[in-house]
């Protein structure tokens, strides 16, 4: 690795850049180069391809590569880009800075946080630490204990993190998202300020605090403002939909002096609201940047025009929106499908069929992908891949270095960067024989009030049953101190660490010995231990449980909201059933419209082939079975967009399952259509009867075609007539 991360890109061939391999929108996007542009980027259609064009433009008309900044979502994502860049431009670009905001972010605060009053050694700290620190907190303040109701510390940093993310105070967040806890908020506010004040005391930040500090250097030190700005002239964000409001702060005053400014995303492919990502940030960037010139990419490269026709419909209804229309030259007729089962069984069932029937025509099983709302959705699914012997990986699970034999080995090494980090002391002292909470805590408060911990350390009056376990824990930290590569300092841990480690994870540690051997094999090609520590919390190495995934010919399982940014031959949507297709939590308004854009982006995942499933009945939270409609997204789709097959699938299995548990439907008596409810009957009082959330009491005026309903147990439920399957008591 290179001292500097973000210096990525490599030397450049001395090709000039080739604008006419560009679309006219495309050309357009990358030759404004001054002045606030804001590029809407429709679903495939190529806004890599802009970014790289336009790095490898900038250069060639004699901008300095280090005047360039490039932020991306995933340090991958800015690899890759300036990476590509490189075979288009005509001299070096290795000093391009590209990166996360929070990667940019932990390189200035590290040159300019002595403004705020932070030392360049600071610690980076993940979720899990954060975790642990409030655990620690909660007991020192006395929240902890039989007869305390508190909050449990993923609660907790869920408050905190999301007050930050979503720039709301934390008191008011508690009582519009917490309301059940509003009896903690004075010492949930009292454990905040004492999370904040152990951070700066002991030189941590966590992923918040990366952006919140790198926007308080820009809005509160016009030194340290002036001269970030003047250093990029031009600024590029990727995926600007998925910024907060701080982002947006960021980028704001980023472009102080200049306004170079251009910012690439999707508003339709805006869906992690519940991370703080805010909708309205690209939706207001015109009024942020007064002579904003908009561009549209409308051409897409990934899927077939049915298929796109299909996705155009899905977002027509919605309430706030650029008006794009998204058109290909990809050749292909075949239409989106859609397929009504029965119930789940049935639908798994007609999946798996498809499935088999997809790789009997030439698609390899990695080119299929399954997608659904929420996780637990597509258990039904598995059960019947893993009956078919199908390959599958589902996606998920956690990053290497977030299991707890890694947090272990880390450790050592981030002491040996910031020995105040009182965090990873206690783990590190945990592990010997005899000390316990109590202990620990004392010996870490009494080194890291010393000028230097790891020398303090010797002095600690050891207890006889653990002297010689600390004894060989000193002799590491000193034998540490003589060393600088990265490689070496972590085969002296593993000395250390490994007989400790065989015996706290006896269960199995042959199978954590893999990550041991995996994460030597990383740090290897790291020159300095700080990038190293950084990049573990910043940017941590997926789990090697599957190192090879990308090579195995395996289908994918996913949530939705993993799914963006990749795409298949052939995509089955499950589940797109009304209550679970928006979530049925999902009130009129910002809600609603973000579950339209996530099925928006789950059918612009295809290429090729596009099935959308959902099951006529289906168990509800009340655990009664249900007949359901399609999802209101799906009915409002004009007619022809699709085609339908469950008149002609038959499944055996969930025919006889229905039998055996339902009438046929030509059993049924026919259904008389029902009249929609007026305002008159729905007035202030009167009950009704909802699927879900049994009977309620109407708790507020009609306001359009939507009303209020308090149900027990279940809150006020604002719910639109058209789509609520509302009756009256």
């Amino acid at each position: 690795m290179e001292n500097d991360p973000f210096q990525i890109a490599p030397e450049c061939r001395p090709d000039s850049v080739n604008l006419d391999e560009l679309n006219p929108s495309q050309r357009q996007a990358v030759e404004q180069t001054e002045g606030p542009v804001l590029v809407i980027a429709g679903a495939g259609s190529g806004k890599t391809r802009t970014l790289v064009y336009r790095v490898a433009y900038l250069l060639e008309q004699g901008v300095r590569p280090e005047k360039i900044l490039l932020l991306t979502f995933t340090r991958k994502a800015s690899q890759e880009m300036l990476w590509r860049a490189g075979q288009l431009a005509n001299e070096s670009c290795r000093r391009v800075i590209g990166g996360t905001f929070h990667g940019i972010a932990n390189m200035l605060l590290r040159r300019y946080g002595h403004h705020l009053g932070f030392g360049s050694s600071f610690t980076i700290i993940d979720r899990g630490d954060a975790e642990g620190i409030v655990n620690l907190l909660k007991g020192s303040l006395g929240l902890t204990g039989r007869d305390k109701q508190f909050p449990t510390k993923r609660v907790v940093i869920n408050m905190l993190s999301g007050s930050v993310n979503k720039s709301i105070d934390l008191e008011d967040l508690i009582y519009e998202s917490y309301a059940h806890l509003t009896e903690h908020v004075d010492d949930i506010k009292r454990l905040e300020k004492h999370y904040k004040e152990f951070k700066f005391n002991n030189g941590l930040m966590d992923y918040d605090d990366l952006l919140v500090n790198w926007k308080r250097l820009l809005a509160e030190v016009p030194e340290a403002r002036t001269e970030i700005a003047a250093r990029y002239s031009h600024i590029m964000v990727d995926e600007y939909q998925d910024t907060n409001l701080i982002q947006a702060d960021i980028v704001r005053l980023l472009a102080h002096g200049h306004k170079n400014v251009m910012v690439v995303g999707d508003d339709s492919q805006s869906i992690y609201s519940f991370r703080g990502a805010d909708f309205y940030n690209i939706m207001r960037f015109p009024k942020v940047f007064s002579d904003t010139q908009i561009i549209k990419l409308e051409e897409n490269y990934r899927s077939s025009q049915p298929i796109l026709s299909l996705t155009n419909d899905i977002i027509r209804n919605a309430e706030e929106k650029y008006t794009k229309t998204l058109f290909s030259k990809i050749e292909g007729d075949v239409k989106p499908r859609l397929f009504v089962a029965r119930d789940e069984r049935e639908e798994a069932d007609f999946i798996a069929q498809k499935i088999a029937d997809l790789q009997k025509n030439g698609t390899d099983l990695k080119n299929i992908a399954v997608l659904f709302r929420s996780g637990f959705h597509s258990y039904k699914l598995e059960l019947e891949l893993n009956a078919s012997a199908v390959d599958f990986e589902k996606r998920g699970g956690l990053k290497l270095t977030e299991t707890a034999h890694m947090k272990d080995v880390i450790a050592f090494l981030r002491l040996q960067v910031n020995p105040y980090d009182s965090l990873s002391w206690n783990r590190i002292l945990l592990h010997l024989d005899k000390v316990g909470p109590k202990t620990a805590r004392k010996i870490v408060d009494t080194i890291t009030a010393a000028d230097d911990p790891i020398l303090a350390l010797p002095g600690y009056p050891c207890g006889k049953p653990w002297k010689a376990g600390m004894e060989k824990l000193v002799q590491l930290l000193q034998d540490m101190r003589r060393e600088t590569k990265p490689g070496t300092l972590y085969e002296q841990v593993l000395l250390y660490y490994q007989p400790l480690f065989e015996q706290i994870y006896r269960d199995d540690y042959p199978k954590r010995q893999k990550d041991l051997d995996q994460l030597k094999s990383i740090i290897t090609d790291y020159v300095d231990l700080q990038s190293f520590v950084d990049d573990t919390t910043l940017d941590p190495p997926e789990n090697s449980t599957n190192p090879h995934a990308e090579d195995q010919n395996k289908m994918i399982l996913s949530t939705i909201h993993s799914s963006k940014g990749l795409e298949w031959d052939a995509v089955f949507i499950l589940g797109l059933a009304d209550g679970r297709f928006p979530h049925s939590k999902a009130q009129f308004g910002e809600q609603w419209e973000e579950e339209r854009r996530l099925l928006y982006v789950a059918a612009t995942r295809a290429k090729k082939y596009l099935y959308l499933t959902y099951p006529r009945r289906m168990m509800t939270p009340d655990r009664q079975f249900h007949t359901v409609g399609m999802s209101p997204f799906l009915a409002e789709l004009r007619a022809g967009l699709y085609e339908r097959l469950d008149q002609e699938y038959s499944s055996p299995t969930a025919l006889f399952a229905e039998q055996s548990n339902f009438a046929s439907e030509t059993d049924l008596p026919a259904k008389k259509k029902k009249k929609k409810l007026s305002a008159d009957e729905l007035r202030i009082g009167i009950r009704v009867r909802h699927p879900f959330f049994g009977e309620g009491v109407v708790s507020k005026d009609m306001k359009g075609r939507s009303v209020d309903v308090a149900f027990p147990g279940h809150g006020i439920k604002t719910l639109h007539l058209d789509y609520a399957k509302l009756s009256l008591i």
